[in-house]
């Protein structure tokens, strides 16, 4: 009985080792770092997720992967220079699956998803916040705001490309609002402009606010999505804006890693194998979402594609009918939400 156990033992031993050495033995090896291409300024939602995910994925693969920031022209410009690296693996970019739909149609890249291999990592929803000084105590005082002081009102994002651009210009396809639009390099640079009292108001994701709103520095009106945000350490959950605005139609805007496609085989492979053994099981990215309020929700390929179009059909057409695009999302597969 004695030798059995130890028999017993010694096989399961064995067996966990393999494992161990199956889940390293990786057919993509890279001898030298990752260049991650952020195309956003340093602290914003893209940023801050790309990063974690970046350790996760580096700690998977054993390689280090070096996060560089290179803000620009909505995202384009470092997106641009991940899709014109070499395509030896070694070059990545980040952001909102939308943008990378939205490109072309805007002028600003001559790219679309067919150009990508697509690795998302949560969704993330945009919420309308003032300074705590401010008299606007909720979003219907803010809209009422808007409607007696057309223009008037300062609006922080980090540009049309992004969520907060894409936000308020919702909300003023179902109201009518006018205001005063401030763009910064960035969404976290356009919260901290509020935080201030540079600007009034700013409807960037929540994962850009979640710090200042913990602290008492920010003030949430209204979150873009069907139900109440709940946001660790805050109080109460941020209502929906469709206690105010009951037609307002949103959709989750999903981040991740994009990998320019033309790359060897093995690269996808890998990462393949990565995101569906270790991102999609990943406490430590699941718990990450919790803390900034956001939907942990990694998928990769044609899933995630299909999670992000909703987004990228609802900003394009809003775009479109603002006179913001210059091709028709139609010539582009994107047809009408």
């Amino acid at each position: 009985m004695k030798k059995l156990t130890i028999l017993g033992i010694l096989v399961l031993f064995v067996l966990v080792s393999t494992c161990v050495v199956m889940a390293d033995d990786y057919e993509w090896q890279p001898k030298k770092p990752i260049n991650l291409i952020v195309p956003w300024g340093a602290g914003g939602s893209t940023d801050r997720s790309a990063r974690v995910t970046a350790d996760i994925v580096s700690d998977a693969l054993g390689v280090e992967i070096i996060v560089v920031n290179q803000g620009g022209s909505s995202g384009a410009v470092g997106t641009n220079n991940a899709l014109q690296a070499p395509k030896d693996g070694l070059t990545w970019t980040a952001g909102a699956v939308k943008d990378l739909g939205l490109y072309k149609a805007q002028g600003l890249l001559n790219t679309t998803l067919d150009d990508w291999h697509i690795y998302t990592n949560v969704a993330m929803p945009s919420v309308i916040s003032v300074s705590v000084d401010s008299p606007y105590e909720d979003f219907g005082d803010l809209l009422q705001a808007f409607k007696d002081n057309p223009g008037k009102i300062k609006v922080a994002t980090a540009g049309i490309n992004s969520a907060g651009g894409t936000a308020i210009a919702q909300i003023k396809n179902y109201t009518g609002i006018k205001y005063n639009h401030v763009t910064y390099d960035g969404g976290n640079p356009a919260v901290v402009s509020v935080v201030s009292g540079e600007s009034d108001v700013v409807p960037q994701l929540s994962v850009e606010q979640v710090d200042m709103i913990n602290a008492g520095r920010l003030r949430p009106l209204a979150v873009l999505s069907d139900e109440p945000l709940k946001i660790a350490g805050y109080d109460e959950p941020v209502p929906s804006i469709k206690k105010w605005i009951p037609e307002f139609v949103s959709a989750p805007i999903y981040f991740g890693l994009f990998v320019p496609k033309g790359v060897p085989e093995e690269v996808t492979y890998t990462l393949n194998t990565i995101w569906e053994n270790v991102v999609m099981k990943s406490e430590k990215l699941e718990d990450w979402a919790a803390e900034n309020a956001v939907v942990y929700d990694p998928v990769y390929g044609a899933k995630a594609v299909a999670k992000s179009f909703p987004m990228i059909q609802l900003d394009a057409y809003l775009k479109y009918e603002a006179g913001d695009l210059i091709i028709n999302p139609v010539k582009l597969g994107i047809p009408r939400p």
